[in-house]
C-alpha cells in the first residue's frame, strides 16, 4: 500500500525501498535472516509523492543489485533529491556507478559503511575515484560499526580521517539484545566523546585515554 503521508504532516519527503535483502552474512548484522537474499522491490515511480521532491531509500545493499543500480540511474535523469539512509557497500563502487552519483541529487550526503579493517583499501580506491569524478569528500558520510576491539575501530577511524579529511564519521556501537551483545562504557566512549567529539582528529584512542584518565587496555575489550 502507498503510505498514508497524511498521518505524519511534518514528514515532507517520501520513504521506501527500491530492493530488499543482502547478499552478505556480516554476524552482526539481520538483514540476511530477517529479507533473504538480494531482490528488486519496487519501482522508484511507485514510491515518490506528489507533493514533495524528496526520496528517501532505506535499502540495505542496493549497489548488490544490478537493479538497484538502474533504478538509481534513472532517478539520476530526475528532479527528485534522494538520500540512501543506509551505508552503501564501498567495495562495490565502480567507475560507472560514481558517475550515477554524481549526477544524483541529494538531499544531504553520499554515504558508505566501514565495518571492518579489511574495507580499507577500498575506501582507499574510492577517494580516488571520488577525485576523478568531482565527488566533494565533504558529502561523503560514513557509519563505523564499532565492536569490542577499539584498537581495531581507532586504526580505521584513523585511516579514514587520513584519507577524506573532511569527511562526515558516525559510529555506532554494536548491539544486538538477543545475543546478549550491549555497548560498554568503553565502546559508548569512543563514539559518543571521541568520534562524536572530534577527538580523533588531533589524537588517537590510547592518547585520548591517557588525557582523560581512562583505564586503556589492549583493545579495550
Amino acid at each position: 500500500m502507498f503510505p498514508d503521508y497524511s498521518i505524519y504532516p511534518n514528514c515532507d519527503y517520501a520513504i521506501g525501498f527500491l530492493t530488499r535483502g543482502c547478499p552478505n552474512k556480516c554476524p552482526w548484522c539481520y538483514v540476511p535472516r530477517k529479507e533473504g537474499a538480494i531482490r528488486p522491490y519496487r519501482n522508484w515511480r511507485q514510491l515518490v509523492r506528489p507533493d514533495t521532491d524528496k526520496l528517501v531509500l532505506m535499502d540495505n545493499n542496493i549497489l548488490a543489485c544490478d537493479y538497484g543500480i538502474k533504478q538509481l540511474a534513472e532517478i539520476a535523469d530526475t528532479e527528485y533529491r534522494i538520500d540512501l539512509n543506509q551505508g552503501m557497500d564501498i567495495r562495490l563502487l565502480t567507475d560507472d556507478i560514481c558517475k550515477i552519483l554524481k549526477r544524483l541529487h541529494w538531499i544531504n550526503y553520499i554515504r558508505f559503511s566501514c565495518d571492518t579493517e579489511l574495507q580499507l583499501p577500498y575506501f582507499e580506491k574510492a577517494a580516488e575515484m571520488f577525485d576523478r569524478h568531482k565527488i566533494p569528500k565533504a558529502r561523503v558520510f560514513i557509519y563505523l560499526l564499532v565492536r569490542s576491539d577499539l584498537n581495531e575501530a581507532d586504526r580505521r577511524v584513523q585511516r579514514l580521517n587520513e584519507i577524506y579529511r573532511s569527511f562526515n564519521l558516525y559510529a555506532q556501537p554494536e548491539r544486538n539484545d538477543s545475543k546478549g551483545i550491549i555497548p560498554n562504557a568503553a565502546q559508548l566512549e569512543f563514539a559518543q566523546r571521541y568520534v562524536y567529539g572530534r577527538s580523533y582528529k588531533k589524537e588517537n584512542w590510547r592518547e585520548y585515554c591517557v588525557r582523560r584518565n581512562l583505564i586503556y587496555t589492549k583493545g579495550n575489550k
